[in-house]
């Protein structure tokens, strides 16, 4: 599919950042692929970071936020190990490319922004590019427990700890990917919930997320 908007430049840009991914050390085709199709650069506002929408770094969307860097999100993505079909709970839309992303892979999506200019926003943007997601305004911390439960679940803002109501929205199976810490810093923690209740978790390095607030905006 090719959107308004998406030239050959931006296609060849997303093709080196394929590679650079690779190099970095993302392995998992299907996530590869997703990154190579979603047009980072229609996901800012500011047409001047547009120009710089292929380098891996993070960029500022509005509200304190941050649309982050392609290498997290494919690194929590790659975590996450969404298979087609899978019901999925993203905590923090954002500016949507985490989105576009997942609603790439085939995933039913889910996501749910505490920020309300970002939701009304990104509402708008995810239906202009053809991306099919449902979109909430909310507390992240409570998930969106109407709709559980959730194969897979992303969180991409720091929590100052793994919320409760989010693993118990988890089924039996699932996966929770979740940037963990109060400071500057998070670990990357994943948490499997097995067939029999309990919970393995494992941490996956150090990462920086704006923070997850509870209160709304």
């Amino acid at each position: 599919m090719t959107l308004r908007g998406d030239d050959y430049r931006s296609q060849g840009a997303r093709r080196k950042l394929v590679q650079e991914l690779r190099t970095k050390g993302i392995s998992a085709v299907a996530v590869l692929d997703a990154i190579g199709q979603v047009p980072r650069h229609l996901f800012f506002e500011d047409s001047a970071l547009r120009l710089h929408a292929y380098e891996d770094k993070p960029f500022p969307i509005g509200c304190g936020q941050t649309i982050s860097q392609p290498y997290t999100v494919a690194f929590q993505t790659q975590l996450l190990e969404v298979r087609r079909g899978d019901r999925v709970l993203e905590v923090g839309t954002g500016s949507g490319y985490q989105t576009a992303v997942l609603t790439a892979m085939g995933a039913k999506v889910w996501s749910v922004e505490r920020h309300r200019p970002l939701y009304l926003t990104t509402r708008t943007r995810l239906e202009s590019l053809g991306y099919k997601a449902a979109l909430y305004h909310g507390d992240g911390f409570q998930g969106l427990p109407a709709y559980a439960p959730y194969d897979r679940i992303l969180v991409t803002c720091g929590a100052p700890y793994v919320p409760d109501p989010l693993v118990d929205q988890l089924r039996a199976g699932g996966v929770l990917v979740i940037p963990v810490g109060e400071g500057p810093v998070q670990r990357m923690i994943r948490i499997r919930r097995m067939d029999d209740g309990s919970i393995d978790r494992q941490e996956h390095g150090d990462f920086r997320f704006v923070p997850m607030l509870a209160d709304r905006r």
